[in-house]
Parts: C-alpha cells; sequence; structure tokens
C-alpha cells in the first residue's frame, strides 16, 4: 500500500455541500486541505437539489423561529447558528458569485434557478483555495489509535492528516452515493448513532386514480389525515400527484407524523379542493357556473373551477354522473354529490415510500457527543462532523442545506 505523496493539515471526506463548505474554509484559514470523493463529480445531491432550482436556505430572519425547525436539536445548535447563520450564509453565497431571491415561505434561491451554478461556484471556491481535490475515491477503511484518527486509506493508498471532517451525507437520494458510510465509520469509532428513517418522504396511495394524475398540483388544497376513522392533522398547501401517491412541500412535511399513525393502524386521508369556502356558498358558485354553460358538456365546464387533467378521473369516482350530462340537466343530489367529492377526495395512505425516495432522513451521531460549538468528536480527538451525519430531524424549505452550511463552515474554522 503507498502512502500519499502529500501531507495535509485537513482531510475532509465526502464533495457534498457541508463538505464543500468546510474544506473551502479550512483552506481560507491557511490549512493544506485534502477533499476526498467518491463519486466522478462534487456536490451530487447538490446540484439535484429543490427539483433542480436549489432551495439554497430558509430566510427566516428570526433566529429563534428558524432553530424551532430543527425540534429537539435546537439548543445544541444556538451557538453554531449565532456564529454562521442565515446573514453570514447570504453574504457568503454572494462573495462567491451566487445572489439569492427570497420566494414563498421564505425559501431561498440563486437567482439562477439552477443548483448546477451553486456547484460550480463553490468548486471554483475551492480551486482558489488551493483545495486538492481526489474525485472516484472511495474510502475503504478508517485507521485509528489511542482515540484519533491516523490515516485513511482508499484506491491502494493511504491518507493522513492533523484533522478529519467528515461530510459523508446520511442516506436519502441514494443514487447520489449517499449510501450511509459515515454512519458505519462514525460507529467502529464508538459513536451513537441513531439508525437513519426516512423523514422527508413522499407518501404511497392505494387509489389508482392519483397514479393515472401523476404530475398535476393541486394548488391551495387541504389534506385531512384520519386513524382508524378519526381525524388527527390537517395541513394546507400544494399537493403534488405522482405515480405512486403524493408528494410536494406539503406533504413531505407531514410524512413524519403519518408515519406515527401508520404504526398505530389504518391511515385515509381527504383532499379539500376548496378549503376556504364551505359547502354553501360552493353549491352557489356551482349554481352560477352551470347557469352560465347551461348547454354544455358537465365534462367540458368543470375545467373553469378544477384542473382540465382530473376532470375525467374525478368524475368516475361518482358513477351515477355521466360526464356527458349538460349541466342544466345535473340534479340538486347530482351537484352535491359533486361538492362532496370536491370537498373530500378520498385517498388510502399504504405508507412511505421509503429511503430510495427520501428528501430527508433522520438518525445520525449524537448531539451529545459532539462539541456542536467546534463540530468536534468528544470521542475522536481529530475528528469533526457536519451535515446529515448529525441526528438532526428537519422539514423541508431549505433547512437541510442551512444546516449543511452552518455545520460545514464551524467544522472548517476549527479544523
Amino acid at each position: 500500500m503507498g502512502k500519499s505523496a502529500h501531507t495535509h493539515d485537513v482531510i475532509v471526506v465526502g464533495g457534498g455541500a457541508s463538505g464543500m463548505m468546510a474544506a473551502g474554509i479550512a483552506a481560507e484559514s491557511g490549512k493544506r486541505v485534502l477533499l476526498l470523493e467518491k463519486n466522478d463529480a462534487l456536490g451530487a445531491k447538490l446540484a439535484i437539489s429543490g427539483g433542480g432550482r436549489c432551495n439554497i436556505l430558509n430566510a427566516e430572519e428570526d433566529e429563534h423561529a428558524l432553530l424551532a425547525n430543527y425540534g429537539e436539536a435546537a439548543p445544541f445548535l444556538y451557538s453554531a447558528f449565532a456564529e454562521f447563520g442565515l446573514q453570514e450564509s447570504i453574504a457568503f453565497f454572494e462573495r462567491i458569485g451566487v445572489p439569492i431571491v427570497v420566494e414563498a415561505r421564505k425559501r431561498a434561491f440563486p437567482t439562477s434557478q439552477h443548483a448546477p451554478t451553486v456547484v460550480a461556484a463553490l468548486e471554483d471556491y475551492l480551486r482558489r483555495g488551493g483545495v486538492e481535490v481526489r474525485l472516484n475515491t472511495e474510502i475503504a477503511r478508517i485507521k485509528s489509535e489511542a482515540g484519533a484518527i491516523t490515516s485513511v486509506v482508499a484506491q491502494g493508498f493511504e491518507f493522513s492528516a492533523e484533522s478529519y471532517i467528515f461530510s459523508t451525507g446520511g442516506v436519502s437520494h441514494p443514487e447520489t452515493g449517499s449510501t450511509g458510510d459515515g454512519f458505519d465509520w462514525l460507529t467502529e469509532l464508538g459513536h451513537t448513532v441513531t439508525a437513519p428513517t426516512p423523514t422527508i418522504v413522499p407518501l404511497a396511495v392505494k387509489e389508482k386514480w392519483v397514479h393515472k394524475l401523476k404530475g398535476t398540483t393541486l394548488t391551495d388544497a387541504k389534506i385531512t389525515f384520519s386513524l382508524d376513522g378519526v381525524r388527527k392533522l390537517s395541513k394546507k398547501g400544494n399537493i403534488l400527484l405522482t405515480h405512486f401517491g403524493l408528494s410536494g412541500p406539503t406533504i413531505l412535511n407531514l410524512a413524519g407524523d403519518v408515519a406515527d399513525l401508520l404504526y398505530e393502524g389504518v391511515v385515509t386521508a381527504t383532499i379539500d379542493l376548496f378549503p376556504t369556502k364551505d359547502i354553501g356558498i360552493l353549491d352557489q358558485e356551482l349554481v352560477a357556473l352551470f347557469d352560465n354553460n347551461k348547454n354544455k358538456l358537465l365534462r367540458n365546464t368543470l375545467p373553469q373551477i378544477i384542473p382540465s387533467a382530473t376532470v375525467e378521473e374525478f368524475l368516475a369516482l361518482i358513477p351515477k354522473i355521466d360526464p356527458e350530462t349538460k349541466v342544466h340537466s345535473v340534479t340538486k343530489e347530482e351537484r352535491r354529490m359533486l361538492i362532496d367529492l370536491l370537498k373530500g377526495l378520498p385517498v388510502t395512505i399504504s405508507g412511505l415510500m421509503g429511503m430510495s425516495r427520501a428528501v430527508v432522513a433522520d438518525g445520525g451521531v449524537a448531539l451529545t457527543e459532539v462539541d456542536m460549538r467546534t463540530m468536534r468528536s468528544k470521542k475522536i480527538s481529530n475528528l469533526l462532523v457536519t451535515g446529515d451525519l448529525l441526528d438532526i430531524t428537519r422539514p423541508s424549505g431549505g433547512y437541510s442545506l442551512q444546516l449543511c452550511w452552518t455545520t460545514g463552515y464551524i467544522a472548517g474554522k476549527n479544523a
């Protein structure tokens, strides 16, 4: 086995969001940095984040409100976010050529609306800082002795440094190389690691009408989940219908709660397409719509109030109503059946889609075993840990990447 010809101050394992941040900041501090990445390119998951647009952070300016989204981890994060939080992140990205725009629900994106531009800017930042990057370099072994890492073995070479930063990510989006290697290494090194489970993940449903309407978004709808027929939770927002079930930010952020319900029994849901209108008002609007379109067919009239792609499948859920009926012939009883459907589309939740479709997975190293002011392990003296390797649950909407930027910065500064 050959020893690396180079000696380094810091070795960063994993070239995702937090790894690139950590490597760049360490280099800015004057450290000689080696970044090892097993893929053939850096930032694979970052390049597809936010639907390819990169929800780069959440622009919540109230730090307490922002940290509340990290649940039980919030108390551990105050120090890190005070040093490198929202404003510092925005300033950093402006500095490396990534201006940011804030959209609905305080979600922030690069003005380019293109995730690969963020990856390219970070790669340029690493080049300018003199970071040595080795791609297609998969770690085979971590060597340690007397409570410290002595070297990492990869591709027949043994690389050593004074400090090591693990930034390998969790297990969501495994197609990008996030296969949980870091969890295994941390366990071998004596850390307590909670097994990862998908938390921000689409829901699978049984109903075929949902599958047939894949790609359709139900805008400003309200979904209500019930356990064994008893209502448990509701949420308003956009719902994306897919070939396997339900997705979109509204669904993704409810997945953890729905998972808890699934453990207890049968979970069903209803989707209200008009949550701000009661049955009486919606009936009045339908009467007016039908009066203005008396000689039109029902299937040609409904696209005025619901997505045209949904009409055929929705009407198929009411066998007593003929889509070819002219609206002036629709009876009061049929109109009420139609309203009941639009106010309560039925779905049966068959499960979560699993890790392969997870946007975020929880689990990771116990925060009590990491000095969160520096990201340094309390068990391995020269190891720092970042990003998804930390046991921190958070919703979608820019919170995951903010966690990567913050923990990556802190680790890079303290390596």
